[in-house]
């Protein structure tokens, strides 16, 4: 797959990454069917194919529950490879809670950190609920991510929320967002156009709205427009994922 740039980070991903959600939580889940947890071997042999046919961004976050110490253990290591992960969110017997404040930031990155195994976090998400303009407006999540960056914890920072709004709002910090954006759903197609103009990556979540759309459909409409860097795709089956990279190959 040919690499695209993420906005003005001087990071370049494939069109297609990986949404690791699936090999870290199976509770409380938003997709068409049920799944069970893969077991180690599975997840390593996962893992290593995508790297095999050119996958290069994989994302996760500590709402995501194992998924982080999964890819921290399993995810072959290279310096050519971009791992995301975010803050504000976390989940645990069977609930979502949420804290933006700066020291709850400074523990998320910590663990994050020590799960990933590494010693700087390649790019970083709010991970925002629909509470998304409030929480940039009276948290100190912004502040404290751009103390992180500005301390070399992280590379590059970055928004994932809900509202086409807040996103806008994001545009002004931001080194790239990460949007909701497929067949059902084109509302923040203003904003990947700001995005673009302004120099802020965008990548796509839920292209496939969480299992529901036909993929190649699906994919190549999230990644048509110009500033769509990637799209991040959640599966556990390393024979469709291959189909979902077939299917956009010649864009």
């Amino acid at each position: 797959m040919d690499r695209r740039p993420l906005g003005r980070t001087g990071l370049s991903l494939s069109p297609i990454g990986y949404g690791a959600f699936k090999i870290g939580r199976n509770q409380g889940i938003k997709y068409a069917s049920s799944y069970d947890l893969p077991d180690d071997a599975t997840v390593s042999r996962l893992l290593a194919g995508l790297v095999e046919q050119g996958v290069n961004w994989f994302d996760t976050a500590p709402a995501y529950g194992t998924s982080e110490e999964r890819l921290g253990k399993l995810l072959p290591r290279s310096n050519r490879l971009v791992v995301s992960t975010k803050v504000g969110e976390e989940f645990a017997d069977g609930n979502s809670s949420y804290d933006f404040s700066a020291a709850a930031v400074r523990k998320s990155l910590e663990r994050s950190l020590k799960r990933l195994g590494r010693e700087v976090l390649d790019l970083v998400f709010i991970h925002a609920n629909a509470q998304d303009l409030a929480i940039l407006h009276e948290t100190d999540v912004v502040e404290s991510l751009q103390t992180a960056r500005k301390h070399g914890l992280v590379r590059f920072i970055g928004f994932s929320g809900k509202t086409v709004v807040a996103a806008r709002e994001a545009l002004s910090w931001a080194d790239a967002l990460m949007v909701e954006y497929h067949l059902a759903d084109a509302s923040h197609a203003e904003v990947i156009a700001a995005a673009q103009a302004a120099g802020v990556g965008v990548v796509v979540k839920k292209a496939l709205a969480s299992g529901r759309l036909p993929p190649s459909e699906a994919l190549r409409f999230a990644l048509a427009p110009p500033g769509v860097t990637s799209v991040a795709v959640s599966s556990l089956s390393l024979e469709r994922m291959i189909e979902n990279v077939t299917a956009i190959t010649d864009l």
